[in-house]
């Protein structure tokens, strides 16, 4: 498998008056084709902000973005064009991304006017082809987001996604507004399409169990940087940094005769604004030493694609 996505150093900062708010500080990783980066962490952590950056949404600090090997990072606006039929994203909340007052059909037509180059037939064509895709009925085509639910409001934004045969797409926590029942048909959906079209997802989300069935690979974001990415398997087996754990545990078991054994975190939760040096999940975790506190640790390969940020992972694994 090729790299399709490749990000170095990724950076982006925001000015507040205290000072500079570190939303994603210095993240790294790529992904082959055709596969699922899952994107983890608690609310704040810079999940969004990071899959945001990369689609050029929100302009980076500093970093680098490479796309089928070549640089992205900067890019005119031509080239942004030429990119958006590439790089797609799909909303968390389906009610607020559309627009209240366009037909579903208007919905998923536009980007195709927007990008130009298509004839009314081809359009018409395309836009009966991803609501079959998706699984919407050919009588909503001319429905208003507020006459469906949820699951279908959501399968909008997939087509709308999907209408410019992108290869790359970011899942903005596409089913966390969704009843449990309708996750799983949107998730299903998402892998049959990923299947069908060779699409490439990072799929942010917060729920650990959408996550482990949709992800090939899985990345643990705190505070703006990677702690942990390893394979899915690999992650869920055995978890090698203190925040990934205490992340793992807190996973309900359906099962009444398994105790899960829950890892609560204490102390305070380190600012993303101005951070101190040091590891940022050093005044929570519970085998932090001095130099943990002045020494931000480097993302070391532990494992075979393990890739973990800890000064003291190695007695961590004993």
């Amino acid at each position: 498998m090729s790299t399709i996505l490749e990000v170095k150093d990724l950076k982006k900062y925001f000015k507040v008056p205290n000072g500079s708010l570190h939303a994603v500080d210095g993240v790294s990783f790529q992904i082959e084709q055709g596969k699922t980066l899952g994107v983890v962490g608690e609310s704040g952590c810079g999940k969004s902000t990071l899959g945001r950056v990369i689609l050029h949404l929100i302009d980076n600090t500093s970093g680098q973005i490479l796309y089928n090997g070549e640089d992205i990072t900067r890019v005119s606006r031509s080239q942004l064009s030429q990119l958006r039929k590439e790089m797609q994203i799909i909303f968390q909340d389906p009610f607020s991304s559309l627009n209240p007052r366009m037909t579903v059909y208007q919905t998923i037509a536009e980007p195709m006017q927007i990008a130009g180059g298509y004839s009314k037939t081809q359009i018409q064509q395309r836009v009966e082809e991803m609501m079959d895709t998706v699984g919407l009925a050919a009588r909503f085509v001319n429905a208003y987001p507020h006459e469906l639910d949820g699951g279908r409001r959501q399968r909008i934004g997939i087509a709308r996604a999907l209408v410019l045969n992108p290869k790359f797409i970011v899942c903005d926590e596409p089913v966390s507004a969704l009843d449990v029942s309708i996750q799983a048909q949107v998730l299903n959906l998402m892998l049959d399409i990923q299947e069908q079209l060779g699409l490439t997802y990072i799929f942010i989300t917060h729920d650990l169990s959408v996550v482990k069935y949709i992800s090939n690979d899985i990345m643990v974001m705190y505070l703006g940087q990677m702690v942990e990415k390893a394979p899915s398997e690999d992650l869920f087996a055995a978890q090698l940094h203190p925040y990934t754990k205490a992340l793992i545990s807190a996973v309900p078991i359906p099962d009444i005769d398994h105790k899960q054994e829950r890892i609560l975190l204490k102390g305070e939760l380190s600012s993303p604004i101005n951070p101190k040096p040091g590891c940022r999940f050093a005044a929570r975790c519970p085998y932090a030493k001095e130099v943990c506190a002045k020494e931000e640790p480097e993302v070391r390969e532990i494992q075979p694609s393990h890739f973990v940020r800890c000064h003291f992972v190695e007695e961590i694994m004993q």
